[in-house]
């Protein structure tokens, strides 16, 4: 029997040094050699690897002519699987820049929880993906993001839809745990059917470039929150495996792809899985080590879109997690962030740090936090500290702020980034995770250091597909509000925290709504536009700033 597409095909990495580079990944339905062939000759081949009964891989096309755009098929076993004969798009492509392009269009947002339901009745509206993608199908000459970048729950293992939920009851008993949650690898692969499937979707990262990381909900909801918290799970019965196949589906479905080739091809762990006749062990071995000793792993990348600079920073399986050394990264990850943020300044106008968590939060909650970490380290007692992790861990009390040390070093890094002759014109950090949009400011005190010649912002933009309830929607608001911070001051002092290296004030939202934001560079010049998703309207514009000039 002829080999079939499941999954993809997925354009992950476009080259911005020579324009003459892609990786495309798909998903066959058996073993086989996967082709991506190019309408103006360019193309690549490679065998697929097994990974739990499935088979992917990642070609490498070549030969791209930069500053074109080309059409590209999929083929299997010399067999064309892509586009499908009933296409109801327009053919996928792949976009190389120009040499010495310096504008760049970058989207970004997070948080999508599952595909729209195929009855219409949409639970948490609509799906700012899929408007995306029928906007850019419906008009050929729309400007397309050169880049998506996913900050991180594009699934959630823990939150399935109803769909889900029947498929799971069909393959195991649901009152034993994990429950409704997805148990091994067999049902992640679910979650990227359900989402990747989705028509508009697949068509769409099919034909723009993307970027990925995870958060919390592409494992389980609080994802090494605290040291007691991963205690607690080890624990279970179930969470062995969770964990397990979490990280595997990740290096599988999202890492793999963050990566250039000639990344690719220095990678051990890479070329071990696709050496081997069935990689499942080898990439578990991995998975194992990179959760017993995360030290060993690095999961953050850097990728260069011309002069503007991406760190994209993982926030999760990095942590220290000791009560008295907490850090958001262990010691080598915040050097190599360091590293890259200052390295060849002078090639760089524009330095985004993708952080799936938000830098900078509503001061309530930022002080909240602070305070929470202060009492869980024993500041006001153990009773105290018993009754903070029980409420760190019900109120997500787990960001940056969370992690006082990691929040004022990187406020450092950034004003050492944004300072001197060499300084880009802004340095941007991307988040999501929170369920709603907003901008926000530092304002640099004396004792920061240098003040940054750069405009540092935050840039926080969810869900993508998702909702929040109406108290939390008001509860944010209130953490922007005077009686808000003056609220987080009393907690602050009440443990013992210390006062954050900068200050800050929101500029911008906050919004609520499924969202994504555009970030557009040209030379030193930056703009951004946030868009809802509304309904039969598609995406309408909310808003649009100037962050610098040239």
């Amino acid at each position: 029997m002829a080999a079939g597409l499941r999954l993809g095909p997925v354009l992950r990495y476009v080259d911005w040094a020579g324009g003459d580079r892609a990786t495309v990944w798909v998903e066959a339905d058996r073993p086989c050699t996967a082709e991506v062939r190019c309408a103006d000759g360019a193309g690549g081949a490679t065998r697929t690897f097994r990974i739990a009964g499935h088979h992917y891989a990642l070609v490498t096309v070549t030969g791209l002519t930069p500053g074109t755009t080309t059409p590209y098929e999929v083929l299997l076993d010399d067999r064309t699987v892509w586009p499908p004969a009933d296409a109801r798009y327009p053919a996928s492509t792949i976009t190389t820049p120009r040499p010495g392009a310096g504008e760049v269009h970058v989207t970004f947002g997070s948080c999508r929880w599952s595909a729209p339901p195929g009855d219409g009745k949409d639970p948490v509206g609509a799906d700012a993906l899929d408007k995306l993608a029928a906007r850019l199908a419906a008009d050929p000459a729309a400007v397309r993001p050169d880049v998506l970048l996913l900050l991180g729950d594009q699934v959630y293992a823990d939150e399935t839809s109803e769909a889900t939920r029947r498929w799971l009851a069909a393959r195991r008993d649901l009152d034993e745990p994990p429950g409704a949650q997805v148990a091994d690898y067999e049902e992640y692969t679910h979650l990227y059917y359900e989402s990747w499937l989705d028509p508009g979707v697949r068509w769409l990262l099919s034909t723009v470039p993307s970027c990925m990381i995870f958060d919390d909900h592409d494992v389980v909801d609080d994802w090494n929150t605290s040291a007691a918290w991963v205690a607690d799970m080890r624990r279970t019965t179930w969470w062995r495996e969770r964990i397990l196949s979490g990280l595997m589906s990740y290096w599988v479905h999202q890492h793999l792809g963050n990566l250039s080739p000639d990344e690719l091809d220095a990678d051990p762990l890479y070329a071990a899985v696709r050496a081997a006749p069935d990689g499942t062990e080898v990439l578990r071995r991995f998975a194992a080590e990179a959760d017993e000793k995360p030290a060993g792993v690095r999961w953050s990348y850097r990728r260069d879109f011309g002069r503007t600079r991406l760190l994209m920073v993982d926030t999760r399986a990095a942590r220290v997690l000791d009560e008295h050394e907490r850090s958001m990264q262990d010691e080598a990850e915040e050097r190599w962030i360091r590293d890259e943020a200052l390295a060849d300044r002078a090639s760089c106008d524009h330095l985004l740090i993708g952080t799936s968590l938000p830098w900078l939060l509503p001061p309530l909650m930022h002080d909240a936090e602070a305070w929470n970490a202060a009492l869980c380290r024993g500041e006001r007692g153990a009773r105290w500290a018993r009754i903070s992790e029980a409420v760190r861990r019900k109120a997500d009390l787990e960001h940056w702020s969370a992690f006082p040390e990691s929040f004022d070093r990187l406020a450092r890094l950034l004003a050492e980034a944004g300072g001197g002759p060499d300084a880009p014109a802004t340095v941007c950090v991307l988040s999501g995770d929170v369920h709603h949009a907003y901008l926000a400011e530092p304002v640099w005190p004396g004792t920061t250091g240098e003040i940054p010649e750069a405009r540092v912002v935050q840039l926080t933009c969810s869900p993508v597909h998702n909702r929040i309830p109406r108290s939390l929607r008001w509860g944010f608001r209130f953490g922007w509000s005077r009686a808000g911070r003056r609220l987080g001051h009393a907690l602050r002092r009440h443990g013992r925290a210390a006062p954050p290296a900068v200050d800050w004030h929101r500029t911008g939202g906050p919004w609520f709504g499924n969202q994504l934001m555009t970030l557009t560079v040209r030379g030193r010049a930056a703009e951004l536009r946030l868009e809802q998703a509304r309904g039969d309207a598609g995406l309408s514009t909310v808003k649009e700033w100037t962050l610098a000039r040239e």
